[in-house]
């Protein structure tokens, strides 16, 4: 299974100036298989070691943090010797271990010869010791549920991804229905690996959803795993509103609406919990849309989305019979804030950035603005072909921006500095700005 990653792994493999490299992720994404099978592409040997519940392991780094002692220790418990620049080390889990994180300082300045790797949650990292973290001894990727680039890719589709790529796609693509059926077992399925490819190898999606339902319940018990006591029924309330949330007209999260009488003090520090473990996204309203965007930020008005359009509508409980059909009514509401939230990840795929979105008043609601280098970029989301757009209108007559962009089903089209791009071609976006 090809991740976008992968090509960032081996420019720090190559890298002159490598530290040891931090892999963080939601849990489930897939950390530990892709740390393994780059090892296995590139190394001569691969020592892998799980900190969760090994105390032997634990007990190697409590005493010091002499790196030479500690390399012979680990080879030792590998049964094999790991050779400085041929061996990749993956520490895997290592916000279980605050001393080995504190470790990759040392490796870092003392023993560069080793190629270290280290998985951990988002949360896990966020939570650990401030003592034990090796400020700027350290490299840091970010992996997320797979977009809809690596769908394509996992359902053996390079050729189709090659043919969209070239320059004159300026039209509707030949190809159309056939990207319609894949966007729609996208939005049933999601990113998440294990998902992924027990659709590809089974095309079952009773047993997809098993597995949805194993993730969904295996972050629940992260609540009680991590969390304080007091926070687990808060931490609850919140991630099972977020669907509802979404489907409403007006998704601007207001914590009176997930309990009421409950203020931002009462439920803050549960819903920044979430969005550290990587389960959710906090889109910030701004007031206008100026560089650097971050600057004219309301930290007050946000919308909250969920990490992964699949784990999305299975707890929505959203059956994909309904997703897959094209005259249903009854999915109306649910099929914008399933688009919504995709776009929402393409767009952070795209760029490591999360954007904003933009209001006026009670008379206009703009779903996104994207900071791209220079350009600040409004975008409006459609589920269906309807791409009017009274909000973007008023945006542009305000703004006067270089370029906005419609999102819909409706067939891409590049005019008056208006890029109409359907849904499923929205990967490819940075080709049709250029």
């Amino acid at each position: 299974m090809e991740r976008l990653l992968y090509k960032n792994l081996l420019e720090w493999k190559n890298s002159k100036d490598r530290k040891p490299l931090i892999l963080k992720g939601v849990r489930q994404c897939g950390k530990t298989w892709l740390l393994k099978e780059f090892g296995k592409k590139n190394y001569e040997d691969v020592a892998y070691f799980n900190f969760e519940g090994n105390d032997l392991l634990q007990k190697i780094f409590s005493q010091d943090l002499d790196v030479i002692r500690i390399i012979e220790e680990l080879s030792i418990l590998n049964n094999k010797v790991i050779k400085p620049n041929n061996t990749l080390i993956i520490f895997d889990e290592i916000q279980f271990c605050n001393k080995a994180l504190t470790s990759l300082k040392y490796f870092y300045e003392n023993a560069p010869e080793y190629h270290i790797v280290c998985a951990g949650s988002l949360l896990g990292i966020a939570l650990a010791k401030p003592l034990s973290f090796p400020v700027g001894k350290v490299d840091f990727l970010e992996l997320r549920p797979m977009n809809f680039y690596e769908f394509l890719l996992a359902n053996n589709e390079q050729m189709l991804i090659d043919y969209l790529e070239k320059d004159n796609m300026k039209e509707q693509p030949t190809f159309e229905n056939k990207l319609i059926n894949y966007l729609k077992y996208y939005y049933i399925i999601g990113g998440m690996p294990e998902v992924v490819d027990k659709w590809v190898n089974t095309k079952d999606i009773e047993q997809i959803e098993k597995i949805q339902d194993i993730i969904l319940n295996s972050y629940e018990l992260d609540f009680a795993k991590h969390a304080p006591i007091s926070d687990t029924p808060k931490l609850s309330l919140i991630w099972d509103y977020i669907p509802k949330e979404l489907s409403k007209e007006n998704s601007k999260f207001v914590y009176g609406h997930v309990k009421p009488g409950a203020r931002a003090k009462d439920l803050e520090d549960s819903l920044q919990w979430l969005i550290s473990a990587g389960l959710c996204y906090k889109v910030n309203k701004i007031e206008k849309p100026n560089i650097p965007i971050s600057s004219y930020a309301d930290m007050q008005s946000f919308k909250i989305y969920m990490c992964d359009v699949g784990l999305l509508r299975r707890k929505a409980k959203v059956d994909a019979s309904i997703i897959l059909s094209n005259d249903s009514q009854v999915y109306t509401e649910f099929k914008g804030a399933i688009a919504e939230n995709f776009v929402l990840l393409e767009l952070i795929s795209l760029n490591d950035d999360i954007p904003f979105y933009w209001t006026s008043g009670n008379t206009a609601e703009v779903d996104f603005v994207w900071q791209l280098k220079d350009k600040i970029i409004p975008i409006e989301v459609k589920s269906g072909e309807n791409i009017g757009s009274r909000s973007l209108t008023l945006y542009r007559q305000k703004y006067n921006p270089s370029l906005a962009l419609k999102i819909s089903m409706k067939n891409l089209d590049i005019q008056d500095s208006i890029i109409n791009i359907p849904l499923y071609l929205l990967w490819n976006l940075k080709n049709y700005i250029k």
